[in-house]
């Protein structure tokens, strides 16, 4: 089983960010990972536009699978996000870099795009690892 076969079959367990909004783990590596969703009606705001929340989710599950896939249990201790521009296209992107990684705290910035290459947002996560490696 390859490692995107076994980070999807891990993190399929997040019932909200997998079911409730449809993320997929599109490319997983050493602390990086790239998912996305298509854009539906249920990701959308009465405007039309897609909601900051279901941005957030991808963040932060983009995060979750960057920070936790081989690699000591970590959870995020702070978040930000900043949102640049809305979606011209039909699916959204994120695309986690490492930042910093310490003895047991993390740090990695999470860029969100379109599949045209439109910047919609940049967060940054800090995580805390549970179990961190002496």
């Amino acid at each position: 089983m390859s490692d995107l076969e076994k980070s999807r079959e891990f993190f399929s367990g997040d019932f909200y960010a997998t079911k409730a909004t449809g993320i997929i783990i599109e490319e997983i590596g050493d602390h990086f990972a790239r998912c996305s969703f298509d854009i539906t009606r249920n990701h959308q705001n009465a405007y039309g536009g897609v909601m900051g929340g279901a941005i957030f989710t991808l963040a932060d599950y983009t995060f979750a699978v960057s920070s936790n896939f081989n690699q000591p249990q970590t959870v995020s201790i702070t978040s930000q996000i900043n949102f640049i521009g809305m979606a011209k296209g039909k699916k959204i992107i994120a695309a986690s870099r490492l930042i910093k990684d310490g003895r047991s705290t993390c740090l990695y910035e999470i860029d969100i795009t379109d599949e045209l290459g439109t910047k919609i947002a940049l967060a940054t996560f800090t995580g805390m690892k549970l179990n961190p490696a002496k």
